[in-house]
């Protein structure tokens, strides 16, 4: 078993809420059907209409499987770059990439609940941002700014929960459950080639945790019980702000659980697709399926290895897809 019983059930339970906070983000931004009279045909029509934030909404005559190729282009583009990044020490960049994107996501969760409140329904850039996702924006900034500069620890795993729904909305819409089910498969292959053949994820992980202070996933520090013994009398001595010379002179051996923010991400958006395209029961089945399969990673894992979860998501994505046809 890779993490104690506290630790697994604790990032368990973050996934799967996670997920489900997916579901209610992304249902909220689904389509509408509004009916109209078509004066050129005399005849009433059905007309869907994108609930996202003007910004965000797709072209008229938009393909999902067009899509395809640009989407595997610009994640290997945007591999590249982080790994340019970080070789050449670009790190306040980078921070600043992850601020503007924690604010986008958490705007866009954020949204979905206050996109319904009449008084906030108009646009305040017109074809571009409403009054209901400028608020929204406006509450996620002081949230980015704990998450990225000031490395607290509960603003950053609670913030989490909320940030993955954000993002998965603006990838549904582009995706049919064929290319969504495609991406699942690419990404569950370049996770094994990245965790157990280039160590890539390894690295990068270490780079943020060390360098940056920033880890774009869910992160639990957790230490035995003498180690948390000496930490509660350095943080009496020094009121709760241990100096790094002094934590490293101790020698503090603390265990880190992580869990990366892909392998939250892409559960969510495979069921958001399922979601829009054949209801409730069968993305619901989907999350818990996945969550099912995180849960025997973890019980079957070994401390001190790495292991690429994508591929055991995507087969609990899979298997609960499966089942979930049969709703």
């Amino acid at each position: 078993m890779k993490h104690s019983w506290k630790i697994t059930l604790i990032l368990l339970a973050m996934f799967f809420i996670a997920q489900l906070l997916g579901l209610a983000v992304i249902n909220a931004y689904s389509n509408k059907t509004e009916t109209f009279f078509n004066s050129t045909t005399n005849q009433y029509e059905n007309k869907s209409i994108s609930q996202l934030p003007p910004a965000f909404q797709l072209p008229q005559g938009f393909k999902p499987i067009d899509f395809v190729p640009s989407l595997i282009i610009s994640f290997v583009l945007a591999i590249i770059l982080i790994f340019i990044l970080m070789r050449f020490k670009f790190g306040a960049l980078i921070k600043v990439w992850f601020f503007i994107v924690v604010i986008i996501a958490l705007g866009l969760a954020f949204n979905a609940l206050l996109k319904n409140i009449p008084v906030l329904q108009g646009e305040l850039v017109k074809g571009a941002i409403n009054y209901s996702f400028f608020i929204s924006l406006i509450i996620a900034i002081p949230l980015a700014i704990f998450k990225i500069y000031k490395r607290n620890m509960l603003v950053h795993n609670l913030t989490e929960l909320i940030i993955y729904p954000g993002i998965a909305t603006v990838f549904v819409p582009i995706l049919s459950t064929w290319t969504a089910i495609i991406l699942l498969l690419i990404i569950s292959v370049y996770d094994i080639y990245a965790v157990w053949h280039s160590g890539f994820m390894q690295k990068m992980a270490k780079y943020h945790i060390n360098k940056l202070n920033i880890f774009p996933g869910f992160f639990l520090p957790n230490a035995d019980q003498a180690t948390k013994e000496k930490i509660k009398l350095l943080r009496e001595k020094y009121k709760n702000n241990i100096p790094d010379k002094v934590a490293r002179k101790q020698k503090l051996k603390i265990n880190l659980a992580i869990l990366g923010g892909g392998d939250v991400v892409f559960p969510i958006i495979f069921a958001g697709v399922i979601l829009i395209a054949r209801g409730l029961l069968p993305a619901l089945a989907i999350s818990v399926f996945a969550s099912i399969a995180l849960f025997l990673l973890f019980i079957f894992a070994r401390k001190g290895k790495f292991y690429p979860a994508m591929p055991f998501l995507t087969a609990g994505c899979l298997l609960g897809f499966l089942v979930g046809l049969l709703f």
